[in-house]
C-alpha cells in the first residue's frame, strides 16, 4: 500500500523560507511523478511543482524563482523549499506521486505565512 507522509509545515513570518518533505513507501518501483500541490482556503487545489524520475520539473508560473522542487529518486523522497513566502502562499500542501497511471496523495501538511 502506497503511503505519502509530508513534514516541515508551520508557521513563518513573510519572507521566510520553509523545506518540506515527502516520504513515499509501498511501492518497490520508482514512482514516475512526484511533487506537490496545495489548497489555501476556499479555493480549489493547485499545482505548485512536479518532477518525474528523469529529473524534469514543471512549476506554476506565479511560483517559479521562489520555490524549488527536488527529489531523491532512489530513495522515493521529494522536497519543496520556499523562499521569500508571502501571506497568500498561506495552505495545506499537499504531496502528490504517480506510479503506473495511479494518482497518490498525502494528508497534507499546513504552511501558515504571517504578514
Amino acid at each position: 500500500q502506497v503511503q505519502l507522509v509530508e513534514s516541515g509545515g508551520g508557521l513563518v513570518q513573510a519572507g521566510g523560507s520553509l523545506r518540506l518533505s515527502c516520504a513515499a513507501s509501498g511501492s518497490v518501483f520508482r514512482f514516475n511523478v512526484m511533487g506537490w500541490y496545495r489548497q489555501a482556503p476556499g479555493k480549489q487545489r493547485e499545482l505548485v511543482a512536479l518532477m518525474s524520475s528523469g529529473g524534469s520539473s514543471n512549476y506554476a508560473d506565479s511560483l517559479k524563482g521562489r520555490f524549488t522542487i527536488s527529489r531523491d529518486a532512489a530513495t522515493n523522497m521529494v522536497y519543496l523549499r520556499m523562499n521569500s513566502l508571502k501571506p497568500e502562499d498561506t495552505a495545506v500542501y499537499y504531496c502528490y506521486a504517480q506510479l503506473l497511471r495511479n494518482d497518490y496523495w498525502g494528508q497534507g501538511t499546513q504552511v501558515t505565512v504571517s504578514s
